[in-house]
């Protein structure tokens, strides 16, 4: 029997000897945006981010030798988001979910993830209230509502009234919005921040993002006189007041949005000539200068590779510059326990201009980072040009025209 024991052993050295080296287990990180209905188009694109930062990780061996792997998860609304949360956490196990681009999908399903334990990596929802909620394992990225409304306030302070040659005090400014939460809570802080700053708001009218005429308000705005239009809205509404205003020879000195519709092509293909010159408060874009944002050009590169186009708009920069901080951070643990993620987050640290978006990271003890930013940008000649701040402009800004 001795010479067959030999020989099992034998097999048996072997056999480990061709076995494939073993690699470290996979760690599943879900994904939760909108990816079907009306939000589905800036879903995507901000997922495509997610994506690309994940794959660059996974290329560079993973979190400590262990593979990436994206469970998606479509979340339309609070409802949809709150079950998908659920399932992430319950049944797909995930260590960390990345989300999730609206504000309103972001409140529901992080409910859910931090009474699961469930880390939630927020990259795009801006409302202010996501880590203002007393959450231990909520953290976000991207800059705020806040951000947003004081960026378009300082606009008309620093860029606006010194190309008019005006003092800003001087100037009438109108402040219109949807009426839903984004709308609601720029607006607020925009008025805040206004206040705060002695100028002079002669106008602040909500609508429905659903309304087909806003000939009413436009007339509103024209009999105040408004100099300066600060709208928070989205595609359609955005189409809609420019289109109304034209008719009613209504064309203030400066029009200034808040992301949304502002910020894509599509508007700006659907109004033509009719968006030159006007300002959008947004998200950094791959346009801006590469000084202050290393790694821009590397991502526009990566994004054209594996999408065919350039970026559709910034959310899918500032989703990739988020995840690969939380993937760093995640690294950093060692672990998937949720404190040491935790720890890992508020201990992880980068300089401002350091990152693609040209944001830095220095999260607050409510998981919000403090070096997160936005931009003002123009259209002119149909391309989004970032004029605002120096370090990251790639032209000048320039009038309306008459």
């Amino acid at each position: 029997m001795q010479p067959f024991k030999n020989l099992a052993a034998s097999l048996v050295c072997i056999a480990a000897l061709a076995a494939p080296a073993a690699h470290g287990a996979d760690i599943k990180l879900g994904a939760l945006y909108p990816f079907s209905g009306g939000l589905a188009l800036l879903g995507d694109e901000s997922f495509r981010g997610v994506q690309l930062a994940v794959e660059e990780r996974n290329a560079a061996g993973g979190v400590n030798g262990n593979k990436i792997v994206l469970v998606k998860a479509d979340a339309v609304d609070a409802n949809q988001a709150v079950g998908e949360a659920r399932r992430l956490t319950s049944v797909e196990n995930v260590a960390a979910v990345f989300g999730s681009y609206a504000s309103g999908v972001s409140a529901a399903a992080t409910q859910v993830t931090e009474l699961a334990g469930v880390p939630y990596f927020e990259l795009g929802a801006v409302a202010d209230t996501i880590t203002g909620r007393g959450m231990k394992y909520v953290f976000r990225s991207n800059s705020t509502a806040r951000n947003f409304a004081e960026r378009s306030i300082e606009a008309i302070v620093k860029v606006v009234a010194p190309q008019l040659k005006a003092d800003p005090k001087s100037l009438k400014i109108a402040i219109i919005f949807e009426d839903g939460s984004y709308g609601t809570l720029v607006s607020s802080f925009q008025k805040e921040e206004a206040k705060r700053l002695g100028l002079n708001v002669v106008e602040s009218q909500s609508y429905s993002a659903k309304s087909v005429d806003l000939s009413s308000l436009i007339l509103r705005l024209k009999g105040a006189g408004a100099d300066v239009v600060l709208q928070t809205s989205y595609q359609n509404d955005t189409a809609l007041f420019f289109k109304q205003a034209a008719n009613a020879g209504f064309k203030p000195k400066a029009l200034i949005g808040a992301g949304g519709g502002y910020s894509l092509t599509d508007t700006a293909k659907q109004l033509g000539a009719a968006m030159d010159g006007a300002y959008d408060v947004d998200f950094p874009q791959d346009t801006m200068a590469e000084a202050g944002a290393p790694g821009l050009r590397a991502f526009s590169a990566a994004y054209l590779k594996q999408f065919g186009s350039a970026p559709r708009s910034g959310h899918s920069l500032v989703n990739y510059v988020g995840a690969k901080a939380f993937l760093d951070a995640l690294a950093n643990a060692k672990s998937t326990d949720k404190d040491k993620i935790r720890e890992a987050v508020l201990a992880y640290k980068k300089a401002a201009g350091s990152s693609a978006a040209g944001w830095g990271f220095d999260f607050a003890g409510n998981g919000q980072n403090k070096l997160a930013t936005t931009n003002l940008m123009q259209w002119q000649k149909g391309k989004l040009e970032t004029v605002f701040p120096e370090g990251v402009a790639t032209a000048k800004p320039i009038a309306r025209a008459d």
